[in-house]
């Protein structure tokens, strides 16, 4: 049984692989992190909150930070073109939500979460890393007492997705990402490598609406709207980026990786790329140097992932 907690800021896609770890029998989720990204920090939290609701699931809601780690950086509005105006597709929310946060920040909560079961708690986060970098701040030992962190975020051999080299949740916060993969703990990046091959039809969501009842009607409710964004990119379907970084915790073997140190880029044009130096490669001395070996996405069975997550999120 895999111990989760989800960092995340929902968001249609998030939404998705919340779905499915609730859903998936090896997961234990034992909390909900959010962070800012594809809405507001209240529109994140509200939004995680309503799901926790809607789908009856036990874990708490920490709410998390709502800017990047440093003030300076500007962050821009959220991006109401892919998400929608509520950041779930504009499906209507009820104006109050009944279930309240945890008392304690997101940071705090996984620093918590994790010492109370050391070696044995794994986070997937899917927005901007603030929480996790947060959480190292303030207690750098539980990099150590983390299973493993496994991140939706990064571009490694394809160019990125707001930028010709960045993806969007390395971009929302380029310092916070950067600590999180020199941090001397496990962490993979399922990146748009990977996740830009795995696309799930209008039509395969219509299906799923059957199968799976009152959740996965939602789900294809919201998925509209995101449909709509990526008929720029693909045919009358979606992209599922968060759902792959949860299909890796319980399905590596669907991945192919690439193992080596990783930094990202914090100013200039190339502002949140993410750069491997890859493992048996040398090079002069650098800034990658001394830094831990993490995994890099490159190549995924895009059948195999879209397979698990059908049959998960309408289980």
């Amino acid at each position: 049984m895999h111990k989760v907690i989800f960092d995340t800021d929902p968001g249609i896609d998030d939404a998705m692989a919340l779905l499915f770890l609730h859903q998936h029998p090896q997961v234990d989720l034992i909390g909900i992190t959010t962070v800012f990204g594809n809405g507001t920090i209240d529109t994140t939290t509200r939004n995680a909150l309503y799901l926790k609701e809607e789908w009856s699931i036990e874990a708490p809601v920490a709410r998390g930070a709502g800017m990047p780690l440093d003030p300076r950086r500007e962050y821009g509005e959220p991006p109401r073109i892919v998400h929608g105006d509520n950041a779930l597709g504009n499906v209507p929310l009820p104006d109050v939500v009944v279930s309240r946060p945890d008392e304690r920040p997101a940071h705090r909560f996984i620093i918590d979460a994790v010492r109370a079961d050391p070696g044995n708690v794994t986070i997937i986060a899917v927005g901007r890393m603030t929480n996790l970098a947060l959480a190292l701040r303030d207690d750098p030992e539980i990099a150590r007492l983390v299973k493993k962190v496994i991140l939706m975020g990064g571009a490694f051999t394809v160019p990125g997705n707001v930028s010709p080299v960045a993806e969007a949740n390395i971009m929302g916060d380029p310092e916070a990402a950067d600590i999180v993969f020199t941090a001397p703990w496990k962490v993979v990046a399922v990146g748009l490598d990977v996740t830009m091959k795995t696309v799930i039809t209008r039509s395969t969501m219509a299906q799923l609406a059957e199968r799976g009842g009152e959740r996965t009607k939602l789900l294809a409710a919201m998925s509209q709207h995101y449909i709509d964004f990526y008929t720029r990119f693909v045919e009358d379907g979606m992209v599922v980026h968060d759902s792959c970084a949860c299909a890796y915790l319980v399905a590596p073997e669907l991945f192919a990786t690439r193992g080596g140190a990783i930094r990202v880029v914090s100013e200039g044009i190339a502002v949140g790329q993410t750069i491997q130096k890859p493992d048996g490669r040398f090079f002069p001395p650098g800034a990658w140097d001394g830094n831990p070996g993490q995994l890099a996405c490159i190549d995924v069975d895009a059948e195999g992932v879209l397979g698990l997550i059908a049959e998960t999120i309408a289980s």
